[in-house]
């Protein structure tokens, strides 16, 4: 039966092994550093996207549903300046009922 080769060529294919493991696994965890600043930086420039357009719709949205301003006093006569009418009863055209006897 023949040999597998030296302990030495054991050794080297084992350790050739565990460097490429390691490599290919720094390289994948670089690769998901990678993507977390990129995922963070996207979320928050599109927050900050959306918080500017919050505030610039609550400004729209205060400008065009202003209340109307109050009439100053010297604008307008006050309520109680001027008598108020009461409404004069009209004559009607039928007769008044009588009561009966």
């Amino acid at each position: 039966m023949a040999g597998r080769g030296s302990k030495n060529d054991q050794r080297a294919r084992t350790e050739a092994e565990r460097a490429r493991l390691y490599a290919a696994r720094s390289e994948w965890h670089r690769g998901q550093q990678r993507r977390r600043v990129r995922d963070n930086v996207v979320a928050g420039v599109a927050g900050g996207v959306l918080i500017a357009a919050v505030i610039a719709s609550q400004v729209v949205h205060a400008q065009i549903t202003a209340p109307e301003p109050e009439p100053t006093q010297s604008s307008t006569p006050s309520p109680s300046a001027t008598p108020e009418q009461t409404p004069v009863p009209i004559p009607s055209d039928t007769p008044a009922e009588t009561p009966a006897p």
